[in-house]
C-alpha cells in the first residue's frame, strides 16, 4: 500500500551511509540533469520503498545521518530518513535512536522541552534533545532535534498534538512511514519569531515546558528552537541541492545526492540556474494552473510524495476511491498532460509541462516500485510540486537570512 502522506509545516511553525570524500567534485550524467557523487559536501539520498517493514512508500527520497552525544565519539547512524526541503530540522522516531542517549533540552526553569508540530494531516510530539549531527563530510554541533514518542508526558489538551485533536499521530514508524524527518527547507528554525519571547502575547501550540505537574506552551529562543542542520554548519550552509535523474514512468529505485551549499564548492554553482524569489514569510511562490492563481500559495517540497492540487477544471480529474489504497490521489481514465505558470514573489517566471497518470494503476501494476513520475493528488487550496517535480531536475532551495548567489533568499531554482 502507497502511503499518501503529506508533510508540511503548519502555518503556525510556518515563519547512504556516513562518508567523508575529498576533492572538488565529479558529475555523472542523466538524461536531463547532472548528479554530483563526490564531495565531502554531498550525501546520497534515494528514492525507495522505505524501511518500514509492510509499507512500500511512494515516492520518498531517503538519507542517513549520525547522530552523537554532543562533544563525543559515541554514535548512532540512523537511515531511513525522509528529505524535506518542505519542513526545518531534524526529527527521529524514539525507537530508531538505540545506541546513543542524547541530553535533554531544558528550559530557563530547568523544565523539560517538548515540541508539537502539526502537518497537514498528521502531527509529530516528543522531546527536543540535542546532538551532534554528521551529514556526509558536514557537521552540525549542539543541533536540538525533536524525538517523536507518544509516551509521557503528553501535550495538553486543546493541543494539536493531544490525542483528542482529531489529527493521527505520526511517532511511529508505520504511521510516519519512515525513521525521521530531515528538514532542509528554506528556513533556519522551524518555528522562528513567532515562538520566541516577544513574539506574540501567548505561545504558539509549538513548544511546551513539561514539569512533572504537566505540560503548557511557551515560548523558546531561537537557538533552542529545532534548527535547519544546514544552518550550523561551518560552511555550505546557505541552501541545498536535491539532486535525482529523470523517471520516464515508474521506476523500483532511483539514486541521487542531497548536495550543501549553493555556490559553495565547485560542485555546488548556481549556474544558469533560474531564479524564483520566495515570500520571505511563508517561503511561497505563485503558480497559476487552469486559469486559477494560486498567489503565494505554491511551494516546491520533495517531503510530498506527489504533485498536489485543486482541479478547478470542468469536467475535472477524477479522484480514486477511498476503499482502492490510493484515496485522494487522482485517476484518470488515462494520463493527463498537464502544464502551469510559476512566478517568483519578485523575480522568476516559468512553466512546468507535468502529467497526472491513474494512481489505482500505477499502484496495483507496479507493486515493487517506489518512484512515481506521475504521481498526482487533491488539495483544497495549495499547490504542492511535491517530489515528482524533482525528477530530471536539479533544484536549489536557499535558507532565508543567509547569503547565496542568485538574489535576495528564499528562493528556489532549477
Amino acid at each position: 500500500m502507497k502511503t499518501s502522506k503529506i508533510l508540511l509545516v503548519s502555518a503556525a511553525c510556518a515563519a547512504s551511509c556516513f562518508s567523508i570524500a575529498c576533492g572538488g567534485g565529479s558529475k555523472s550524467s542523466t538524461d536531463q540533469t547532472t548528479i554530483t557523487t563526490t564531495g565531502s559536501n554531498v550525501l546520497s539520498i534515494q528514492v525507495n520503498p522505505g524501511s518500514v517493514q509492510g509499507l512500500t512508500y511512494a515516492n520518498g527520497a531517503f538519507a542517513s545521518a549520525t547522530v552523537c552525544v554532543p562533544g563525543t565519539s559515541t554514535c548512532q547512524t540512523i537511515g531511513g530518513l525522509l528529505v524535506d526541503t518542505g519542513s526545518y530540522g531534524l526529527r527521529i522516531l524514539s525507537s530508531a535512536i538505540t545506541k546513543v542517549s542524547l541530553p535533554q533540552q531544558k528550559n530557563s526553569s530547568g523544565d523539560p522541552v517538548y515540541e508539537c508540530v502539526q502537518f497537514i494531516d498528521s502531527y509529530t510530539w516528543g522531546p527536543v534533545e540535542t546532538a551532534d549531527v554528521q551529514l556526509s563530510g558536514e557537521t552540525a554541533s549542539s543541533l536540538p532535534i525533536q524525538v517523536l514518542s507518544d509516551s509521557s508526558p503528553m501535550a495538553p489538551s486543546g493541543s494539536a498534538c493531544s490525542p483528542n485533536s482529531g489529527l493521527p499521530s505520526a511517532d511511529t514508524p508505520q504511521s510516519l512511514g519512515a525513521q525521521g524527518i530531515l528538514g532542509v527547507g528554506e528556513f533556519p528554525q522551524d518555528c522562528g519569531g513567532a515562538c520566541a519571547p516577544g513574539g506574540s502575547a501567548t505561545p504558539p501550540d509549538a513548544y511546551y515546558s513539561c514539569p512533572s505537574s504537566g505540560c503548557t506552551a511557551s515560548f523558546e529562543n531561537l537557538a533552542s528552537q529545532v534548527q535547519n542542520p544546514v544552518t550550523l554548519f561551518p560552511k555550505d550552509n546557505n541552501g541545498v541541492i536535491v539532486e535525482l535523474p529523470a523517471v520516464s514512468s515508474v521506476a523500483e529505485t532511483v539514486n541521487g545526492s542531497l548536495v550543501f551549499g549553493i555556490g559553495t564548492e565547485t560542485n555546488n554553482e548556481l549556474g544558469s540556474a533560474t531564479v524564483y524569489t520566495a515570500d520571505p514569510n511563508t517561503g511561497n511562490f505563485t503558480t497559476t494552473f487552469q486559469s486559477t492563481t494560486y498567489s503565494d500559495e505554491a511551494f516546491i517540497d520533495s517531503g510530498s510524495n506527489g504533485y498536489f492540487f485543486p482541479d478547478p477544471a470542468n469536467p475535472s480529474i477524477p479522484v480514486c476511491s477511498a476503499t482502492s489504497g490510493a484515496g485522494g490521489f487522482y485517476c484518470p481514465p488515462s494520463t493527463s498532460n498537464l502544464s502551469a505558470a510559476v512566478k517568483g514573489i519578485t523575480a522568476g517566471s516559468g512553466t512546468v509541462n507535468f502529467s497526472v497518470g491513474n494512481a489505482e494503476t500505477l499502484f496495483n501494476d507496479n507493486p515493487n516500485d517506489a518512484a512515481f513520475a506521475d504521481l498526482g493528488g487533491t488539495a483544497s487550496v495549495d499547490f504542492d510540486w511535491g517530489l515528482p517535480f524533482f525528477y530530471g531536475r536539479n533544484v536549489y532551495t536557499s535558507i532565508a537570512g543567509a547569503t547565496a548567489p542568485g538574489g535576495t533568499t528564499p528562493y528556489w531554482a532549477y
